[in-house]
C-alpha cells in the first residue's frame, strides 16, 4: 500500500485517520504484529505526530491496538466474549471452561463475599486464583471463593497448594448439583494487583463480573472476574466462547 495523503475532510482529521489506520490493520497486519514507529506512520499518512497519537489512542480505546511496555504498539487480538444471561449453567472448572488455575490458598474473604457465602466473619474459605488468555495475552483474572462446606471431601494431603490445589477444589465442586447461578457486571478501574496480572496500568478500565453459584439452597461459590475492557465484549445467549471479530460484516464464530 503506497503513501496515503489525507485531504480536507469535514470530520476531525484524527478521526478520519483512525478509519484509514483501521483499514490498514485489517489488510496489512496480523494479530500481535508491532506497528512502525510514530515518525514513520506520520510520514506515511502525511499528518502531524499529535494527530497520529490521537488516532492511535482512539484505536486503543476501541480494542484494536495494545500498547505493551517494553514492546511497543501491537495489533490486538479479537475481543473475547463475556457471556451474560446465558442459560447454560456449569461449575467453574468444567470441561468447556477456558480459565487456567494459577493458585489456591485459604484466607478470610472480603466482608461482602463472606456475607454472600454466609460464612463467619473470621472463617477461612478456599480462594482459587485463575487467569484467562487470548492469543498469548492475559485478558482476565478471577478470584473464586469456595467455602469448606462446599468441598467437604477435599484433603490437604493430595494437593496442599498451588495450581494442583486449585484443580482439586474445582474437581470437588463438580460433585455438587448446581441449582443455578446469577451474574452481575459493572465497569471498574484496575487495582494495582489486577493491573499487574493483566499487563495494564493501575486505573485502566475493566469489566468486573460477579457470579454466584447455588447448590442445596445456598451460595456454594462466588466468582469475581476482572476483564480488560479493551479486549472483551459482553455477549448474551448460550455461547460463552464467542469470538468477536472487528469487522462487523464477519460473523462471530
Amino acid at each position: 500500500m503506497g503513501t496515503t495523503q489525507l485531504e480536507s475532510v469535514p470530520e476531525p482529521k484524527y478521526w478520519h485517520l483512525k478509519t484509514v489506520l483501521s483499514e490498514a490493520l485489517d489488510s496489512e497486519f496480523s494479530v500481535g504484529e508491532i506497528l512502525p514507529n510514530e515518525r514513520d506512520l506520520a510520514a506515511r499518512f502525511g499528518v502531524a505526530r499529535a494527530t497520529l497519537r490521537q488516532a492511535l489512542e482512539q484505536l486503543e480505546l476501541e480494542g484494536r491496538l495494545q500498547r505493551r511496555r517494553g514492546v511497543g504498539t501491537t495489533v490486538a487480538p479479537p475481543r473475547v466474549g463475556v457471556a451474560v444471561g446465558t442459560e447454560r449453567h456449569t461449575w467453574p472448572g468444567a470441561a468447556s471452561d477456558a480459565w487456567q488455575p494459577v493458585d489456591c490458598d485459604q484466607a478470610v474473604p472480603p466482608a461482602a463475599v463472606a456475607t454472600a457465602l454466609e460464612t463467619g466473619a473470621d472463617e477461612l474459605v478456599h480462594t482459587v486464583r485463575r487467569s484467562r488468555m487470548s492469543h498469548g495475552q492475559p485478558v482476565a483474572a478471577e478470584l473464586l471463593y469456595v467455602p469448606a462446606a462446599s468441598v467437604p471431601d477435599l484433603t490437604a494431603i493430595d494437593a496442599p497448594s498451588g495450581p494442583a490445589r486449585a484443580r482439586a477444589v474445582l474437581r470437588e465442586l463438580q460433585h455438587l448439583t448446581l441449582d443455578g447461578q446469577d451474574r452481575a457486571v459493572e465497569l471498574g478501574s484496575a487495582r494495582a494487583d489486577d493491573a499487574k496480572e493483566l499487563d495494564r496500568l493501575p486505573g485502566s478500565p475493566v469489566l468486573v463480573v460477579t457470579t454466584r453459584f447455588y447448590a442445596a439452597g445456598r451460595t456454594a461459590a462466588l466468582s469475581v472476574a476482572t476483564y480488560r475492557a479493551d479486549t472483551c465484549r459482553l455477549t448474551f445467549g448460550d455461547s460463552p466462547d464467542v469470538e468477536i471479530h472487528h469487522d462487523p460484516e464477519r460473523q462471530a464464530s
